[in-house]
């Protein structure tokens, strides 16, 4: 009889971001698999790995900034992404940019699944 392969599947995290304006050579769309690691991301064992770090304590990375969140006035500059697809059994539509300190940290939380900007 044969295992039961339902029981031990783990969903798939796969990725799709689409960066702009970072002022890198990663700007534009490419895909991230992890578990194992995979897709036509640039270094796909360190952004699975920085991944793994942001939700390591329960978190989730992709949540925007807070609403009533007090952020530094600091610019970052005009880089964007968005982040779409599957990560832990969640679907994911995450929208990242630079304009404040908060913005600055969340997208720096995920360097180098974002890229490090210019």
């Amino acid at each position: 009889m044969a295992p039961e392969a339902s029981a031990a599947v783990r969903p798939a995290d796969e990725l799709t971001f689409t960066v702009s304006d970072s002022g890198t050579s990663h700007d534009g769309s490419y895909t991230l698999r992890c578990h194992p690691s995979g897709g036509d991301h640039p270094a796909p064992r360190q952004a699975c790995a920085a991944l793994d770090r942001a939700t390591s304590q329960g978190e989730n990375p992709f949540e925007p900034v807070s609403a009533d969140a007090t952020c530094t006035l600091v610019y970052g500059g005009p880089a964007t992404a968005r982040v779409t697809g599957t990560w832990h059994g969640r679907d994911i539509d995450a929208r990242f940019k630079r304009a404040n300190g908060c913005e600055i940290a969340r997208w720096n939380s995920l360097v180098p699944a974002l890229p490090r900007t210019a």
